[in-house]
């Protein structure tokens, strides 16, 4: 059921997303009086077809993508049969540079847009929680191994990024900060201000940490929130509110200290001391075989929630998006230099997959979607042959330069370019196989 969950809405955000794509395309090519011969999602076999005016609409057996066929344009499908005939009106060669640019740049501009719009609807709609960095250091923070292996310990308060103060905790975790050269922590321990240095390969460990992107996590005290009924919690008489502070004999002030010491405990019994009403209590409980006594948690940590005007949300919103933009620009340049292993950084179906639940959460879907849309446009915008990009930077030089390109170079490029990107899609599958296995 999990994997689904996860399979159908990577399915169903990849067609939205492509179809966004080539709508774009579409579009501007139909508004500029351009034939589109075909709009299709997903690539050969076609299993449904169907024509309305002068083109034919398909969905392909495979949702990887897609392809506007439109007169006159030599693209990826690389059908010359009328090349060297006379261009008629209604041919993309036959049109002016700017307009045959503004089609070539229309589904990375309907991408982009809706990725905007989509973190825009959802900052308004849901607003922002989050936990601020003073009330994460009243406790400190717990890291992970990927965080000890840095040099972070547990307790320790972090108090600045790169030398610059912070709000909120999960800025400790943007990309953005950890993408900067000599990258650093600022750290208060035990009264002393100590610097952790961030490896320069530190995305490539948490590229390659299978699912420990979150290498730090602030203490959590907890009381128990929710207790299952008939679980052992249950049985053993605890309630919402008790705040649990010792499992045999050891103190348990914090949630991982509570689970750890669980877990050590499978199957086994356990006395506990607990807080209720400001009265010390002792029960004994039976850890399941899960490790679990059968409670939610109630963290007490005050967090913050805000909620935003249009307009406000809209700056929110398409800040973040911008955000996502420069960063991949950020990382691109990273490895372009060397400093991050593309290995670590290109996936392929499989990666992208992950991306989505494996459960059904429709926020979570429309971000995935907004984030890979706004991924989709940054990666097609670059000037590879075959790509938007590579077809805008040849337009573009033909509007500086006053002269068009010949067919015949076109072709060639379109064909190196095709190459190219079945390299990358395979090394991106390959990457994925490694990561899985």
């Amino acid at each position: 059921m999990q994997l689904f969950a996860m399979i159908s809405q990577f399915l169903l955000g990849i067609c939205l997303i492509v179809g966004l794509h080539e709508l774009g395309h579409m579009l501007f090519a139909k508004l500029f009086g351009m034939r589109v011969e075909s709009f299709t999602i997903g690539f050969p076999p076609k299993i449904i077809q169907a024509k309305w005016g002068e083109t034919v609409y398909g969905i392909g057996a495979i949702p990887l993508g897609g392809s506007v066929k439109i007169a006159g344009m030599i693209d990826e499908s690389l059908d010359t049969e009328n090349l060297d005939d006379k261009p008629q009106p209604w041919e993309f060669r036959a049109k002016p540079a700017w307009q045959r640019l503004l089609v070539t740049l229309g589904g990375i501009t309907f991408n982009t847009v809706s990725g905007i719009l989509i973190y825009i609807v959802i900052t308004f709609a849901l607003g922002e929680t989050y936990i601020t960095k003073d009330e994460v250091n009243k406790h400190g923070i717990v890291p992970n191994a990927i965080g000890v292996s840095i040099g972070l310990q547990e307790k320790d308060q972090i108090v600045s990024i790169n030398g610059k103060n912070f709000t909120r905790f999960s800025d400790i975790m943007d990309t953005r900060a950890l993408l900067q050269a000599g990258a650093y922590y600022t750290v208060l321990r035990q009264g002393k201000t100590i610097r952790i240095d961030i490896p320069s390969n530190f995305l490539e460990c948490l590229a390659n940490s299978q699912g420990q992107q979150n290498f730090v996590t602030p203490l959590l005290p907890f009381a128990i929130g929710e207790v299952l009924a008939s679980s052992q919690a249950d049985r053993a008489g605890l309630k919402p509110g008790d705040q649990i502070i010792e499992i045999a004999g050891q103190a348990v002030p914090y949630l991982h200290q509570c689970q750890a010491i669980l877990a050590a405990y499978t199957s086994n019994q356990v006395i506990i001391k607990y807080i209720r009403d400001g009265v010390l209590y002792y029960t004994t409980a039976q850890v399941d075989e899960t490790g679990k006594l059968g409670f939610y948690p109630q963290i007490l940590l005050d967090y913050v929630h805000q909620q935003y005007s249009l307009l406000k949300a809209i700056a929110i919103g398409t800040t973040k998006a911008l955000e996502i933009l420069r960063i991949n620009a950020m990382a691109l340049k990273k490895m372009l230099t060397g400093q991050l292993a593309v290995s670590k950084s290109l996936s392929g179906p499989i990666g992208i997959a992950k991306i989505f639940n494996n459960k059904f959460d429709w926020v979570h879907f429309w971000s995935a979607v907004g984030f890979l849309s706004l991924i989709l446009a940054f990666t097609n915008l670059l000037p590879i042959p075959v790509l938007d990009g590579g077809h805008a930077a040849l337009i573009s030089y033909e509007m500086v330069m006053g002269r068009k390109i010949s067919n015949k170079f076109l072709v060639i490029t379109q064909k190196i370019g095709l190459a190219i990107l079945a390299l990358l899609i395979g090394y991106a599958i390959f990457n994925d196989l490694c990561k899985l296995f």
